[in-house]
């Protein structure tokens, strides 16, 4: 009975022994080397695990940068241009700087603007309720109001304004990561160039329908007049589809829009108050 029983304690040993040294010889002939460079660029970039470089986090956004033989296209939209010099120095690679984004929203419609038509009894989500039906004001382009965006951003960087009703940029906050403007299925949210003193002009308004519907839908809409791109001497400002765009990288802050516009439909944002026109006074008959 002992006999048996050393045998096959022994034959079990034999047979651990064996399966461990296939093992080893396997993973000897499989292994993968993997580059010690991932390890420093992932450390160089922010950690954030945001998506924003449409990757499912920064370890497979560093491996990216690695494998690729040119990183001018590969972009972490939370890194600065100090991080991505670091991780181009590592590679032995050339980038160049990016300009620096932030997030704004392109709708003004609270309710003194946009007074609501009736009340949504639903699911508090955006997307639900954008494709349940058009929204609780007469405006089937403007902002629902239900967080959907703050809910997706990590950086604490956007907040419904109670008030309002409307989404708030903390700019100081904002890495431009685009998870807000992927959340929003009305597209309000849009990505531009972040100017010195955090300084914008933008159209803020997305309804495309003709000018006198958009208005009585919501005072500060834009109803495609034209008078903005009439006077922009930067052809930064276009028209199309009943509605006036800002392109940001044209547009040099000159201010000439905003006054031209009937409604108000421009906003120009932390700016200095303009200077009133001082009106000549009328001169006497006679004198000079």
């Amino acid at each position: 009975m002992s006999d048996v029983i050393i045998y096959s304690v022994v034959s079990l040993s034999l047979i651990g022994v064996l399966a461990a040294l296939i093992l080893f010889i396997i993973a000897q002939k499989f292994k993968v080397i993997e580059d010690p460079r991932i390890d420093l660029v992932e450390q160089a970039l922010p950690g954030a695990n945001c998506g924003g470089c449409s990757m499912p986090g920064c370890r497979a956004f560093a491996e990216e940068l690695v494998k690729a033989d040119d990183i001018s296209h590969l972009n972490c939209p939370v890194a600065s241009n100090e991080n991505m010099a670091e991780i181009a120095k590592i590679l032995g690679k050339e980038i160049a700087e990016k300009e620096p984004l932030v997030a704004v929203v392109k709708c003004n419609g609270s309710p003194e603007h946009r007074p609501k038509t009736n009340h949504y009894d639903g699911a508090s989500e955006c997307r639900i309720a954008s494709a349940l039906y058009t929204g609780d004001t007469g405006c089937p382009y403007g902002c629902l109001g239900l967080g959907e965006c703050e809910r997706a951003c990590n950086f604490d960087a956007i907040h419904i304004d109670k008030e309002t009703g409307l989404p708030v940029v903390i700019d100081d906050k904002c890495t431009a990561c685009n998870a807000c403007v992927i959340a929003c299925p009305r597209n309000i949210i849009e990505l531009r160039k972040k100017n010195k003193k955090d300084r914008k002009i933008f159209v803020s308004c997305i309804n495309e329908e003709k000018g006198g519907v958009a208005r009585k839908n919501c005072k500060v809409a834009c109803i495609g007049c034209g008078r903005c791109v009439k006077v922009c001497p930067f052809e930064a400002i276009t028209l199309e589809n009943n509605l006036a765009y800002i392109d940001p990288f044209k547009c040099r802050l000159c201010r000439k829009c905003a006054p031209e516009c009937p409604t108000n439909a421009i906003l120009e944002i932390n700016f200095p108050p303009r200077k009133e026109k001082k009106e000549a006074a009328e001169t006497p008959a006679g004198e000079k």
